[in-house]
């Protein structure tokens, strides 16, 4: 604690303590009052300045320092200044007591509450920033919350203490009149209960109701809003309780959820059922992964007491082992799969054209030149928009005539090759240029990696990064960290991309040029334009996942935040369930606990917080780190490097986030993965018994190293103690 703080908390505490101790508090009551009322009266008549001023004061203080006695305070005001004058100082006075009190909460305990509670506080200061404003006016209105509870949580937050200043002034005002009048009537008074009856209370409580009841009117009214120039064009009836639009991953789970539930669903893929997953991203380049990491390990023998061996292969065949995989999986993502589950499954195109009908132009099923697409129309209760992302291309001068490929088109384009491309310039240091760069270098490429950021993996920390790039280097990766492409030129000779690195241009020639730079939303082609539904980088949506029309959501990437499969099909439920539910129930889409993998060698997987980020929120950690190097099962598949990371609240073992660099980092994140989801800490995990051996052990290593360093050193004194006793 800092020494401000310290000296703000030894002024409070004498505060309390003299309000106690001189019992002030017999000044505060309505006997006292009432007794005094005639003395109160002559001195402000003779001197109204003073009487105000040090009224006011009192008041201030008073509630700024939480103590009892607001209430006989207000009635004092009434009775002494009368209704106008009285309300008009009580409202100034109540509300700048609430903001010093508010202020110093926010000034002694915020931060430490943030250093413990931040993740959950993220969320909640979220909502305040949306909502905060409305909330707390509703929370003054009704005088059964105790304002200084109010003033104190409120203090805990990040709402701006002018916002908090003029809506607790307007918020409390009813209230102030209330009780000033009751002053002004004070000899009437027998108690304070007598100020508030039921009917009373009960008038609070619908006045604090009353912004509820305004808001869902509100709402409503937005709704009408929105479908108002539509409502003409909504159906009696409807051919479908939901249309799904797009068949990755979200797409498949919003319609196998809606079967499941018995609605009647229809499915439109303009391409391949699966997606981007199957067919260009986790499938083609795992098996790739796969096949590069086995010509590694090869040409690496001697690590297993093995010569090493240069690996003879095909790389055409390669690739079609890439393909057979695909085709050997594809019948999970099938048309005829969810068929048969009961989704009427059209291959074509969907545009919205109002908030309940979507026109699909089918792909023609003749393959003559004058084979005219079939244009169908549908009309559903609901839409779920998963039309998924496409790898972005860089506006390079010169890109397309050198031509290139990217995540979704090597696959086909490579198959064509008799041999991997001599020099392949990868683009971009993310987890999808860091794996391909990896497994085309290890099948005989002499791959070149571009980054214009100045490490790889630039939202894992620093030390992920390091080791990511010392493992690419390792085998044979060219890695160009800080380098920005500018363009490209194509002779009779060669292609080749000039990039800068701190001032100078380097020129880099390429057979084969690979963009990795990152993937975009697919949002034009579905009528969101023409429906005003806005968007960004991705459709705009609330928590709920919704549209600005409530039965239109979107799932998946055109939604975000994620790129990633097991996000897509997470979002997925939420969508569906609140477009066929939500008029009874609906759920806010739950990100605290994402998982994800890269998938090179080795493999770096996290959930929750790392390093960096914990820092940039602010946000108090321990950190515990286990090597790999020192785990039996490693060591014995010579794959002993890498660690396991763990952020944990100071002191406690409640895990924040995780990072695992190592073999099978994805798989052995499970674990923590499920602990995070259901609050249990690292005790649970070090009590759990872990088979040997296995890598999964690492996990419970993990926790042991945590609880060596929080042993309780005191009570161990004892107990070495009493067994120096029991020895006699």
């Amino acid at each position: 604690m800092n020494k401000k703080k310290a000296i703000l908390l030894l002024v409070l505490a004498t505060l309390v303590v003299l309000y106690f101790a001189l019992d002030l508090g017999r000044f505060l009551s309505l006997d006292y009052l009432k007794q005094s009322q005639a003395a109160f009266e002559r001195l402000y008549a003779a001197k109204p300045l003073l009487v105000i001023g040090t009224y006011f004061v009192i008041y201030v203080a008073t509630t700024a320092l939480s103590f009892p006695g607001a209430v006989i305070l207000t009635l004092a005001g009434g009775a002494i200044f009368g209704l106008g004058w009285g309300t008009l100082i009580v409202s100034f006075a109540s509300s700048l007591g609430a903001t010093l009190a508010f202020l110093a909460a926010r000034f002694v305990l915020r931060d430490s509450i943030e250093a413990r509670f931040g993740q959950r506080l993220a969320e909640f200061n979220r909502g305040v920033k949306r909502e905060g404003a409305f909330y707390l006016f509703t929370l003054r209105l009704v005088p059964l919350v105790p304002f200084f509870v109010i003033n104190l949580a409120m203090g805990l937050t990040q709402m701006k203490a002018a916002t908090f200043y003029w809506v607790s002034q307007l918020g409390m005002l009813a209230g102030t009149v209330v009780y000033v009048n009751a002053g002004t009537q004070l000899a009437r008074l027998d108690s304070l209960q007598g100020i508030l009856s039921p009917a009373l209370l009960g008038s609070f409580v619908l006045l604090g109701l009353f912004p509820l009841l305004a808001r869902q009117v509100t709402e409503l009214l937005k709704r009408r809003q929105v479908y108002a120039r539509w409502k003409h064009l909504k159906p009696a009836r409807f051919d479908r309780n939901l249309i799904v639009i797009g068949g990755g991953a979200g797409g498949l789970v919003a319609a196998y959820i809606g079967v499941a539930v018995k609605a009647r669903v229809t499915l439109v893929e303009a391409h391949k059922m699966g997606g981007d997953c199957l067919n260009y991203g986790c499938v083609p380049s795992k098996a790739l992964i796969k096949s590069a990491r086995l010509a590694h390990q090869m040409q690496h023998g001697a690590q297993y007491g093995l010569a090493d061996t240069a690996p003879v292969f095909s790389f055409k065949a390669v690739m079609q082992r890439i393909h057979a995989v695909i085709a050997a999986i594809e019948p999970h993502d099938s048309v005829a799969r969810y068929t048969e589950l009961g989704v009427e499954v059209l291959q074509g195109y969907a545009k919205i054209v109002n908030p309940w009908t979507v026109e699909i132009t089918l792909k023609p099923s003749g393959s003559g030149p004058h084979a005219a697409p079939q244009v169908q129309r549908l009309t559903t209760r609901a839409i779920v928009i998963a039309a998924g992302a496409r790898p972005f291309v860089p506006p390079l001068p010169g890109i397309e005539e050198v031509g290139f490929v990217t995540s979704d088109t090597l696959w086909d384009a490579f198959a064509q090759l008799d041999a991997v491309p001599k020099r392949l310039v990868v683009l971009g240091g993310g987890p999808i240029g860091c794996e391909l760069a990896q497994s085309f270098q290890r099948l005989g490429a002499q791959v070149t990696q571009i980054e214009m950021a100045p490490r790889l993996l630039l939202r894992e920390d620093a030390d992920v990064s390091a080791l990511a790039q010392q493992s690419l280097q390792a085998d044979g990766v060219r890695v160009l960290t800080g380098h920005q492409a500018l363009r490209c030129e194509k002779s009779m000779e060669a292609k080749t991309l000039i990039v800068e690195h701190e001032g100078q241009e380097i020129r880099i020639e390429f057979d084969a040029l690979l963009c990795a730079v990152g993937r975009v939303a697919r949002l034009s082609g579905y009528g969101l334009e023409e429906l005003g539904i806005e968007t960004g980088r991705t459709v705009q949506t609330n928590a709920y996942l919704e549209t600005i029309y409530p039965n239109i959501f979107a799932a998946g990437d055109v939604a975000g935040p994620y790129q990633f499969t097991h996000v897509a099909a997470h979002q997925a439920w939420y969508a569906a369930v609140n477009a066929l539910f939500g008029i009874f129930k609906k759920f806010k889409a739950d990100y605290t606990v994402i998982p994800w993998a890269t998938f090179i060698d080795p493999e770096v997987a996290r959930v929750g917080l790392n390093e960096q980020e914990a820092k940039e929120k602010n946000i108090a950690y321990e950190v515990t780190k286990y090597d790999m190097g020192e785990l039996d099962r490693a060591i014995a598949d010579s794959q002993a490097h890498g660690f396991v990371k763990v952020l944990t609240v100071p002191g406690k073992d409640k895990i924040l986030g995780v990072t695992i660099v190592g073999p099978q980092a994805g798989d052995l994140l499970a674990e923590y993965v499920l602990a995070m989801k259901h609050g249990l800490g690292l005790n649970k995990i070090l009590g759990t018994i872990h088979t040997y051996p296995t890598l999964s052990e690492a996990n419970k290593y993990a926790a042991g190293a945590w609880k060596r360093t929080h042993q309780p050193e005191r009570l161990l004194a004892w107990v070495a103690r009493y067994h120096q006793w029991r020895r006699g």
